[in-house]
C-alpha cells in the first residue's frame, strides 16, 4: 500500500510525465503535422534510422503494434519515398527497410528537435541528472504490462 505522501509524489510525478511529454513531442509533431504524418510515421522513421536494414518483423517487436497497425504508416512512408525497402540477401521473403536521403533528412529533424529539448532540460541539473533520469526510464520501460509475460 501506498501512503498518502508518496502517493502524492507519485501523482505529481504522473503529471509531469505527460507534461514532459507533450512539451517533448510538440515540436516534432508540428514537424510531421505539416508532411501530414503523425507519431506513428516519427516512431518508425526513428527506429528504421536507428537500424537500417531492419526487417518488418523485427521492427514490429520494437514497436509491440500488429501487422495491422504498421501496414498503413508504412505504405504512406513508402509513398512519400521516406523508406525504402529490399529483399534480405539471406532470405528473399524478408523485407529490410532503411530510410531513403529525404527520409534521413526529415528524420534528422525530428530527432534534432527532440536532442536539443533534452540537452537543455539536462544542462541545468547535476552530472548524475541524466544517468538518474535514464535509470528511472528504463524501469519504467522494463516494468509495464507489455514487459510481463
Amino acid at each position: 500500500m501506498i501512503d498518502q505522501l508518496k502517493q502524492e509524489e507519485l501523482l505529481e510525478a504522473i503529471e509531469l510525465f505527460y507534461f514532459s511529454y507533450r512539451s517533448f513531442t510538440a515540436g516534432p509533431d508540428q514537424i510531421l503535422q505539416n508532411q501530414g504524418l503523425g507519431r506513428v510515421h516519427h516512431r518508425i522513421l526513428y527506429f528504421v534510422a536507428r537500424n537500417p536494414h531492419i526487417s518488418i518483423n523485427e521492427l514490429l517487436k520494437i514497436l509491440q503494434v500488429s501487422k495491422q497497425a504498421l501496414n498503413q504508416p508504412l505504405r504512406k512512408l513508402i509513398e512519400l519515398e521516406l523508406v525504402s525497402y529490399q529483399q534480405s540477401d539471406n532470405d528473399r521473403r524478408i523485407k529490410q527497410l532503411f530510410l531513403s536521403k529525404k527520409g534521413r533528412s526529415l528524420e534528422g529533424k525530428l530527432t534534432n528537435t527532440q536532442l536539443q529539448h533534452l540537452e537543455t532540460a539536462f544542462s541545468g541539473g547535476k552530472n548524475s541528472s541524466l544517468k538518474n533520469w535514464k535509470e528511472v526510464m528504463l524501469r519504467i520501460s522494463l516494468t509495464g504490462p507489455t514487459n510481463k509475460k
